[in-house]
C-alpha cells in the first residue's frame, strides 16, 4: 500500500487530487495539508517547518499543488510598464519561496531504496524559451524560478535518494477560480488535470527527475 501528501488540496487541482487518490485502493494513507483546513501557510518559513515535523509517515508521491496568477488584488501585468514591486514580491513568496521550503524538508519525508515522486505544478509560462507574447512578468519570473528550484532540488536528492523522481508540471489550462478570467484558452476539468498529474507519476522514473513535463508528458523546454 501506498501514501500521498497532497499539499494545497482545498484548491480546484488539490481536491481533485485528493478525491482521485481517496478512490485509488493501491493508496491507503492520503494526507493533506491547506490553509483552510490546516492554517498551513506555504509562505511562512516557521509554518511550514512546524507542519512538515510533525509528519511522520513516508510518502510515495507528493504533490505541492499551491500557486496562484492573482494575489489579492494585482491582476498580472500586460507590460513591464505595468510592474509593481509589492505585486512581485508576492508572486514569488506564492509561486517560487513556498514551494522551495517545502523542498526543504522533502528527503525526511520520502523513501531512500524504492521509487517515489515529488510534483511541484508550474506553468507553461515559465519556460523562458517558449516566451514568444511578453506580458504576465511577475508570474512568469515566479514560475522560472520555481522550476529551476525544483532542478536544483532534483540533482541534490539524487545523492541519497536515487529512487525519487521529482518533476515541475504544467497541468495545461485548468477550469478553476484562478484561470477563468485570464486565458481564451480550451479549459480542461480539475479532475482530468488531476487524473493526468497521477498518470505521470505511473509513466516517469528516477530518469526523468529534474525535468519540466506538461500534462501529457511532453518535455516543455527551460
Amino acid at each position: 500500500m501506498k501514501n500521498v501528501l497532497i499539499i494545497g488540496a482545498s484548491g480546484g487541482i488539490g481536491s481533485a487530487l485528493q478525491n482521485a487518490y481517496n478512490k485509488n485502493p493501491l493508496y491507503e494513507l492520503v494526507n493533506t495539508l491547506t490553509r483552510s483546513r490546516d492554517n498551513f501557510d506555504i509562505t511562512n518559513e516557521s509554518n511550514v517547518t512546524r507542519n512538515l515535523e510533525k509528519e511522520i509517515s513516508i510518502y510515495d508521491v507528493i504533490i505541492v499543488a499551491t500557486g496562484g496568477v492573482k494575489i489579492n488584488n494585482d491582476d498580472p501585468e500586460k507590460t513591464i510598464k505595468r510592474l509593481n514591486s509589492d505585486a512581485m514580491l508576492k508572486q514569488f513568496s506564492l509561486n517560487a519561496l513556498g514551494p522551495a521550503l517545502v523542498l526543504k524538508h522533502i528527503h525526511k519525508l520520502i523513501p531512500k531504496n524504492r521509487p517515489c515522486h515529488v510534483i511541484v505544478l508550474s506553468a507553461r509560462v515559465g519556460s523562458i524559451t517558449d516566451n514568444h507574447l511578453g506580458g504576465w512578468i511577475s508570474y512568469r519570473t515566479a514560475k522560472a524560478a520555481l522550476n529551476q528550484i525544483l532542478r536544483t532540488s532534483a540533482i541534490e536528492i539524487k545523492r541519497t535518494h536515487p529512487n525519487a523522481c521529482l518533476l515541475a508540471v504544467h497541468p495545461g489550462t485548468v477550469d478553476t477560480e484562478m484561470t477563468k478570467n485570464y486565458t481564451t484558452h480550451p479549459r480542461v476539468s480539475s479532475q482530468k488535470a488531476a487524473n493526468d498529474i497521477i498518470n505521470l507519476t505511473k509513466t516517469l522514473d528516477a530518469q526523468d527527475s529534474g525535468k519540466f513535463f506538461d500534462w501529457a508528458g511532453k518535455i516543455i523546454p527551460w
